[in-house]
């Protein structure tokens, strides 16, 4: 099989399908895109969500913090606790372990977020680090957004730009061969772009405005998050091509590796459908954050991008487009 996640028809058959509904207390179950899970818990529900690091070297504490994170804010409240386990290599020094938790208390501290558990183990059925993260939330039952709420009617909008975690995971990963390509000025902007991969600012902002659908753009990139927010809401959507933001060292570096920006890695965008994109994006813009408003979602179920020179269909998401260079 390919690297990346499992394709989701695969997915649903050999896993999704497999899953029994048992008990009344879980709210929200897994599903093609949904971030996360959820649990009666009386007034409040509590949100859980896991996820893997294992498409980076460089930086991958500071990448499992937000990541994991972003998943409990495209529900539209604050993450607020961590269990992290880390599997490192046997050639794993001490003074590298360091450096990962150095990155993950940084960056915790800066979500006000706290690691409250995990698991620490140099393993040979490793060959690199890989670092899992379970992401708690809690949210009022009146007050969640899902994957799955997207209705028709709907503008859809994404923060951002796409492809940046992408885009910073290659320049840190590739650095001394794209330096030697585009240039060192080009190569220390694109490392930069791991600044800009939380998306929990905007998740509670969106929650607070009223959203129907919220998802954070990872594996699969910009195309993959809205063909899963269509899949799981039943509903189909207009992509417009010229409208999604990319920045010039994002294209720059696409263009090296053969690689399809729009279905690269793009932590740092969310995308949200709402009744009103226009009021979300000036509510965001007054916020300090980028927005745009890219598609409509569509009562049919087909799911199609459109550019000025021809439309195509959307397809489930296949390996991401980052192992290419990576």
């Amino acid at each position: 099989m390919k690297a990346g996640k499992l394709p989701n028809d695969v997915l649903k058959k050999i896993i999704l399908d497999k899953l029994k509904k048992t008990r009344t207390d879980i709210l929200v179950r897994p599903g093609i895109g949904e971030d996360c899970c959820a649990i009666d818990f009386g007034e409040n529900i509590c949100l859980l969500s896991t996820d893997p690091i294992t498409g980076a070297v460089n930086e991958i504490g500071r990448l499992a913090v937000h990541i994991s994170c972003n998943d409990i804010a495209s529900c539209g409240v604050e993450p607020l606790g961590l269990l992290i386990t880390i599997l490192a290599p046997v050639d794993t020094t001490v003074k590298d372990i360091e450096a990962i938790m150095d990155q993950i208390t940084h960056e915790t501290a800066s979500l006000n977020v706290e690691v409250i558990g995990g698991h620490t183990e140099i393993t040979e059925a490793v060959n690199r680090c890989v670092i899992v993260c379970t992401a708690i939330g809690k949210v009022l039952k009146n007050r969640m957004v899902t994957t799955s709420g997207a209705r028709p009617g709907d503008d859809v909008v994404m923060t951002k730009s796409a492809g940046l975690e992408g885009t910073s995971i290659i320049a840190h990963d590739k650095e001394a061969y794209l330096a030697e390509k585009l240039g060192t000025a080009l190569v220390e902007r694109a490392k930069t772009f791991i600044d800009r991969i939380s998306v929990v600012k905007e998740g509670v902002i969106a929650g607070k405005y009223g959203v129907n659908s919220m998802h954070d753009a990872t594996e699969g990139g910009i195309l993959g998050a809205v063909w899963e927010i269509a899949e799981a809401s039943g509903v189909g959507v207009r992509i417009y091509r010229e409208r999604i933001p990319i920045e010039p060292e994002t294209l720059e570096i696409s263009r090296l590796f053969e690689i399809d920006p729009l279905k690269l890695i793009s932590s740092g965008c969310m995308v949200i459908t709402c009744p009103d994109g226009e009021g979300l994006v000036n509510e965001l813009k007054r916020n300090g954050i980028d927005a745009s408003i890219i598609g409509k979602v569509t009562g049919c179920k087909d799911k199609k991008l459109i550019s000025e020179s021809h439309v195509e269909d959307i397809l489930q998401p296949g390996s991401d487009e980052l192992y290419k260079a990576i």
